[in-house]
């Protein structure tokens, strides 16, 4: 379904809430003008009321809502795959507004019922963790699998190839922020009381994650100066782990992980890294990675109309036995097996569409580079480049990421995302060209804050997609040419 979007994109004003793709299981809505982004994030009713979904975690889909009001007679409630993790979400509202909690159960799914001041907690775990019932779960009749697990095993076997590891070396979750919390659980397991730190600018709920679940949480978004800066914080505060992504979301830089990698192998700290913009298909993270985390959701399927996410054990890590042991432990296989035959059939033909990725967003980096309205356009081959191209594969690129900002950019950012003639919405990753004002979807609640990390808030990002790059140019070329 979401080829027809590749020739017949939704940008127009009209297009606002409809589904990307135009399925009950879409990832990404229509937020055709940089107004809608705003009222989107300020849950303005006229915004609101158009929205067919939105992104799984963030917006509660239709579905989803009705089965938690069936649980739970319209209180606050949202169902979760287990009733583990229904009951990580009862102690996680406890210890943030001391509400307690009901749960109740439909089959395999568990809602947990809180109060009007839990609410808020309660969504809030159902975002950063990702640990979430899929739209296909909330639709079964029965809520319960009786099929096989062929399509999981396909999975991790697809997955084992590309990290050069062991199918049970592959952890399968409901989304790859469910991955990140897993790791996170497995570092905090390690040393309880010790912090973690992200390296370099972080997405969003990967902050989150830390802050709130963690013990506490050190950000270097400064890449320059972090070698230096996470040398004292090892001598100094004895960290739990790091995080980092390669490269980061939106700026595209990447932590010189050549330095780094041996820093913290000689302390035994744990280095998790997220590649889900770049994927494995460009870049090796094994020689210093311990676990690797990634969103199945994106390019991996491509589709735009599932979610699941992987964690991987690194087999080279010197940390690999006692990491994977302890992940083993706190493990539940909750990913909905409808969700997980997409994802088996789409990912047989990754490589294939990575290539293509890499080759458009290349050429339509090269392309807003040179354009006359273009202030900056930030791309892994010129951000950090050299720490990018310390793991990259030899065959591989630079993906299909690209942000970049227009000249006089608090004048003209709004007027050339209205005009762009491509998809814009949430989400990354998807065969077909998706654009967004990044920091004001991810970030509008601290907007000052990012940046005073140098992110701008009138960026815009695009995930380049499989259309024909010759045709796909002028598309964008024209929103850029009305501002000169």
């Amino acid at each position: 379904m979401s080829s027809s979007l590749l020739n017949n994109p939704l940008w127009r004003s009209t297009d606002l809430g409809l589904a990307m793709p135009p399925s009950e299981h879409a990832v990404s809505v229509a937020l055709p003008t940089w107004k809608d982004v705003i009222g989107y994030e300020e849950k303005a009713p006229e915004v609101m009321s158009k929205l067919q979904n939105g992104y799984p975690r963030f917006v509660i889909h239709r579905v989803i809502s009705e089965l938690a009001i069936q649980m739970s007679g319209g209180r606050p409630c949202l169902p979760f795959p287990s009733k583990k993790i229904a009951k990580q979400c009862a102690g996680f509202i406890k210890h943030q507004t001391d509400e307690s909690s009901t749960i109740v159960s439909a089959g395999d799914i568990f809602g947990v019922v809180t109060t009007e001041v839990g609410a808020k907690s309660l969504k809030d775990f159902w975002q950063h963790t990702g640990c979430i019932v899929s739209t296909r779960q909330a639709m079964s009749i029965s809520g319960r699998s009786t099929v096989n697990n062929r399509s999981k095993e396909s999975l991790r076997q697809e997955l084992a190839l590309l990290y050069a590891c062991k199918a049970e070396d592959v952890f399968l979750f409901p989304t790859g922020m469910a991955a990140t919390y897993a790791a996170l659980r497995a570092l905090i397991s390690r040393r309880p009381d010790s912090p973690t730190v992200q390296i370099g600018f972080p997405y969003v709920d990967t902050m989150k994650l830390q802050q709130k679940f963690g013990s506490s949480v050190i950000l270097l978004d400064k890449l320059v100066h972090a070698v230096e800066d996470l040398a004292t914080i090892i001598a100094t505060k004895h960290p739990a782990g790091c995080f980092c992504e390669i490269p980061g979301n939106p700026m595209l830089g990447s932590a010189d992980l050549s330095q780094i990698g041996p820093l913290l192998r000689q302390k035994g700290v744990p280095l998790v890294i997220d590649d889900v913009v770049a994927t494995p298909i460009n870049i090796d993270l094994t020689p210093y990675a311990d676990l690797i985390t990634t969103s199945l959701t994106k390019y991996a399927s491509g589709s735009g109309d599932v979610m699941g996410g992987a964690l991987i054990c690194v087999p080279a890590s010197p940390l690999y036995t006692e990491l994977k042991q302890l992940i083993h432990a706190d493990y539940e296989d909750v990913l909905w097996y409808e969700d997980a035959d997409v994802m088996a059939q789409r990912i047989s033909s990754f490589s294939r569409r990575m290539k293509r990725h890499n080759e458009n967003g290349l050429y339509l980096a090269q392309q807003l580079r040179v354009h006359p309205a273009i202030e900056r356009v930030w791309y892994p081959k010129w951000e950090c480049s050299a720490a990018y191209e310390s793991v990259r594969r030899p065959e591989g690129g630079w993906g299909s990421l690209v942000t970049f900002i227009t000249k006089n950019a608090q004048k003209t950012s709004a007027a050339v995302y209205d005009k762009l003639e491509i998809c814009k919405g949430p989400s990354l990753g998807t065969d077909f060209t998706l654009a967004c004002p990044f920091v004001l979807l991810a970030h509008y609640t601290e907007l000052d804050w990012a940046e005073s990390c140098g992110i701008p808030r009138q960026l815009i990002r695009i995930s380049v997609g499989l259309e024909d790059p010759e045709e796909l140019w002028p598309r964008i070329k024209r929103s850029l040419d009305a501002i000169l």
